[in-house]
C-alpha cells in the first residue's frame, strides 16, 4: 500500500517531536532540548526578547519599564538565563556612574525570527481561540 503525503507529513512530524521528546531509556541526548526550550519559552524571556528586537538596545531600567508587570529580580534573573544561553550581550560602559546596556545577539535575533512566527500564529488563530475558551468555560459551569 502506497504512502501519501499527508500520512508521510505525519510521520515526519511525530519523528521530529520523537527527538525533541525523552524516553527513559535515552534521556541524555534530548533532555537539553527541553532545558532550552524551558529556559526561553517563559513569558519574561520572550517579553525581554520581543523589546530587545525592536529596540535593540536597552538599559535595565528603560526594558522594565517596556514590560509591564516584571519585578526587578525577575528581569534581573531573566536578563542573566539569556545572556547565559548566548541569547543576549551585556556591555558595561566604563563611566561613572556605570552604564549597562542589554541587546540581543545573533544567536538572540534568530530566536525573534522564531518568535514572530509563533506571534504570527497566534493572530492568525485569536479568534478560534477565544471561542475555544467561551465553550471551555460554559461546559464546565
Amino acid at each position: 500500500m502506497a504512502v501519501t503525503i499527508v500520512e508521510n507529513q505525519q510521520l515526519m512530524i511525530k519523528e521530529k517531536i520523537d527527538k525533541v521528546l525523552c524516553t527513559q531509556t535515552e534521556p541524555e541526548p534530548c533532555c537539553p532540548i527541553k532545558d532550552i526550550m524551558a529556559r526561553f519559552g517563559d513569558k519574561w524571556s520572550i517579553y525581554t526578547i520581543l523589546m530587545l528586537g525592536k529596540q535593540e538596545k536597552l538599559r535595565f531600567n528603560e526594558l522594565k519599564g517596556l514590560i509591564a508587570g516584571v519585578s526587578q529580580r525577575m528581569l534581573t534573573v531573566t536578563l542573566r538565563s539569556l545572556e547565559e544561553d548566548g541569547l543576549v550581550s551585556r556591555t558595561v560602559y566604563p563611566e561613572i556612574p556605570p552604564r549597562v546596556e542589554y541587546s540581543l545577539t545573533p544567536l538572540g535575533q534568530s530566536l525573534l525570527l522564531q518568535l514572530l512566527h509563533l506571534a504570527d500564529w497566534a493572530k492568525l488563530n485569536v479568534d478560534q481561540i477565544l471561542e475555544a475558551r467561551a465553550r471551555y468555560s460554559r461546559k464546565s459551569v
